[in-house]
């Protein structure tokens, strides 16, 4: 028996709920979100409007609950330092997903570009990433991967090499055959950080990282979740490449920023008025 939850927001395949993830996951049947991209409140690093601290357990649990068999979760997660140790919160984290049987399917690295506080450190080197782990219900189902990666030997012929068990390399080429001019990205991204001005959040993840991730894995008509949604980004960039989303977030400022965010996406010429608030069971987007 799934209970209702009233949403603060739904336009053209978008839904908001307004109040803590777990009850608005409590809504949801089992083996509904096809992708999970979300970077929650992780060691007090940040000042958030309601000071949200988060049952990471029970998080887990459900959300490993209502993703499809073949989907993914992306966990875009970091450390805090205390008393000279990073605390570990993202590898435990990680290993309790592994724990309630999901895959470690892939762990990516975000380069931020630049560390947020760019003084001196005289102790070790300053940080500029955080980890995104990609975790799995099964083998995924979707994988787009985006070729961007210019290759240095374009319109040279291909050639592989093969590891032996001597530690060798065996060389293998494909006579005829040009490398082409760009490869599959790597799995560390460099892509700048947005600057929390820009929304009124203080721990804003860049639309171009969601995007990718979103690109990646899974497909337009698709549905997407974040539990801990923000100001909207992966609402904004789901809107933007044709996936269905619901997102939450404890704060009612933070929704009103998301909805505000995600209207000015929409041209009010641009959209039916019939389509306004139209949600299906549960309130998932249809």
């Amino acid at each position: 028996m799934h209970l209702w939850m009233e949403h603060y927001y739904s336009r053209s395949g978008i839904t908001i709920y307004h109040g803590d993830c777990l009850d608005a996951m409590r809504t949801l049947p089992d083996g509904v979100i096809d992708l999970v991209v979300t970077s929650p409140p992780y060691d007090n690093l940040r000042k958030y409007d309601s000071g949200y601290a988060f049952d990471f357990p029970a998080v887990a649990s459900q959300i490993t609950r209502i993703l499809k068999p073949g989907g993914d979760i992306v966990w875009i997660v970091s450390d805090a330092t205390i008393s000279g140790s990073e605390t570990g919160t993202n590898f435990r984290q990680a290993l309790h997903f592994k724990e309630l049987g999901l895959n470690i399917h892939d762990t990516m690295v975000w380069e931020k570009g630049s560390p947020s506080y760019c003084g001196g450190c005289n102790h070790r080197y300053l940080s500029v990433f955080e980890y995104m782990f990609v975790f799995s219900k099964g083998y995924p189902k979707t994988f787009n991967p985006i070729r961007d990666r210019p290759n240095k030997t374009a319109g040279d012929k291909k050639h592989g090499t093969q590891r032996q068990s001597d530690g060798s390399f065996r060389y293998k080429t494909s006579p005829g055959k040009l490398t082409e001019e760009y490869g599959q990205r790597f799995n560390v991204w460099n892509i700048h950080h947005e600057k929390a001005r820009n929304t009124g959040h203080p721990a804003v993840f860049p639309v171009s990282l969601v995007l990718d991730h979103i690109r990646s894995w899974s497909n337009p008509g698709e549905l997407v979740f974040d539990p801990f949604l923000g100001s909207g980004t992966t609402a904004v960039a789901s809107m933007t490449l044709g996936r269905l989303c619901m997102g939450a977030d404890i704060s009612e400022k933070y929704c009103e920023i998301a909805a505000k965010r995600l209207n000015a996406q929409i041209p009010d010429g641009d959209i039916d008025p019939s389509a306004e608030h139209k949600v299906g069971v549960n309130g998932i987007p249809v």
